[in-house]
Parts: structure tokens; C-alpha cells; sequence
């Protein structure tokens, strides 16, 4: 009876190993709020840059997504050139429906601006530097161009857009590494319990 039990509260403890790794998978990416509390609105004050300074304070990743919150206003996506000029003429993605989810496929920059007059030349616009997780690295040493910008670069040479600068330690490296170690000691105590 008692080797019963015993039994039994293994299987409990490796099913549960299990159920723990692939929580922690699927919270490897993120969905950010643009603008916090706010949302995405025109700014006021002085301040003409406000999303680029949250942008340029976080870390986004390829399956990560921007989640707009919105009235009466609207999200483009754009080129680097509609973005520097707020030209609302022909954006590659257009969206109206006040909670936009935009989730990121690929690495490089993306540019999104409002599509409602003055708004974009007020400061309402981002440009968020999606960046390649260090697995992914290993077989792509150097990044692809973004389809999304239209030549031109800021690149000194030094690999990093000047205005950005090299990332800071991003936290969720280290999320991405424990998410890779519970799945192999998931897989290991599976085996185990295979064998028994």
C-alpha cells in the first residue's frame, strides 16, 4: 500500500514538472500596453516624443505584441520615410477598431504613427526595435534588413542605430533560459517515469 501511494505521488510530482514547463514556455512572450494607463492619445505638453521614450525602455522580441488602446484616432503602420514626414498616404497596415493587437513576425524596426491630422507631427508615433533572442542568434549572426525601411540608416558602423544605442540587460533572457531548463527537466523526469 504504501509503495501504492508512493507511486502515485511520484506521477503526481512529474505531471505537475510538466504542466510548470509548459506554462513557463508560453509565457516567453509579451504583450505590451502602448501609452500605459493613457493609451494610445496625442500628446500634450512639452514632451513631442513620449513613445519613444517607453519604447526605448523596454525590450521587444520577436511574438511579443503592441496592444493600442484608442478613441476617435487610429494606428498606421508605416515606412521609416512616413514616419519621419507623418505621411498618413499610404500606410502598409491601417487600423480603426480602437483595441489593436499588433503581434511582431520578424526582427528589425517597425514604425507606427496615428493616422488623424496633426497628431503624428504632435508626437504621436513609435518606432519599436525588435530584437532576436539569443537562440535564434546562433545560425543568423547578422540581421536582415527590415522590408519595412526604405534605405538609409543611422548605423555608424557599430552595429546599433545611434539614436537607440546598444540594448541594456534584457531580464528576459534569463526567462527564456528557465523556460529551456524546465522543459529538459520535464522531458528527463518524463523518461524517468517511462522507465519505472
Amino acid at each position: 500500500m504504501t509503495s501504492f501511494s508512493l507511486q502515485n505521488l511520484c506521477k503526481f510530482s512529474i505531471l505537475s514538472l510538466v504542466f510548470i514547463s509548459t506554462v513557463t514556455i508560453a509565457t516567453a512572450s509579451f504583450q505590451f500596453k502602448v501609452g500605459g494607463d493613457k493609451g494610445w492619445t496625442k500628446p500634450t505638453g512639452n514632451d513631442s516624443e513620449p513613445y519613444n521614450k517607453w519604447a526605448s525602455r523596454n525590450r521587444f522580441h520577436v511574438g511579443d505584441s503592441l496592444y493600442f488602446k484608442y478613441n476617435n484616432d487610429s494606428v498606421l503602420v508605416v515606412n521609416r520615410t512616413s514616419y519621419t514626414d507623418c505621411s498618413v498616404s499610404n500606410p502598409t497596415f491601417e487600423f480603426r477598431d480602437g483595441e489593436t493587437v499588433f503581434e511582431f513576425d520578424r526582427y528589425g524596426f517597425f514604425y507606427f504613427i496615428s493616422g488623424e491630422r496633426g497628431h503624428c507631427k504632435a508626437g504621436q508615433k513609435l518606432i519599436v526595435r525588435v530584437m532576436v533572442h539569443p537562440a535564434a542568434e546562433i545560425g543568423s549572426p547578422q540581421q536582415a534588413p527590415s522590408p519595412m525601411e526604405d534605405g538609409g540608416s543611422d548605423d555608424d558602423g557599430d552595429g546599433w542605430d545611434s539614436i537607440w544605442g546598444p540594448p541594456p540587460h534584457n531580464s528576459t533572457i534569463k526567462q527564456t533560459v528557465a523556460s529551456y531548463f524546465m522543459t529538459a527537466l520535464g522531458g528527463m523526469l518524463v523518461i524517468m517515469y517511462l522507465l519505472m
